[in-house]
């Protein structure tokens, strides 16, 4: 399954590089050649226990290329992991 595995390639590279990632919510196929997923990571987990704060979350578009592999990332919101989030 190819977007299993182009999953497992973005939460690997997130977790190695960026944050422990909290979920994956989509996986779309680019009209040029690769993917666009979103993931959501915990941020800042240990800062947030430290201080009794609720954790944050962040939302982070990610591209990936024909070949499974993550080529760019960027954070497109940050959230306390308590607050509703709407998307319109």
């Amino acid at each position: 399954m190819e977007i299993k595995q182009i999953m497992n390639n973005v939460a690997e590279f997130f977790n190695e590089h960026v944050a422990p990632p909290h979920k994956i919510t989509s996986v779309e196929a680019r009209e040029e050649e690769g993917w666009r997923v979103t993931i959501e990571v915990i941020e800042e987990k240990e800062y947030m226990k430290k201080y009794a704060k609720d954790e944050m979350i962040g939302t982070y578009e990610v591209l990936v290329n024909k070949n499974k592999e993550v080529t760019s990332f960027k954070r497109q919101d940050i959230r306390y992991r308590s607050a509703l989030h709407v998307e319109v």
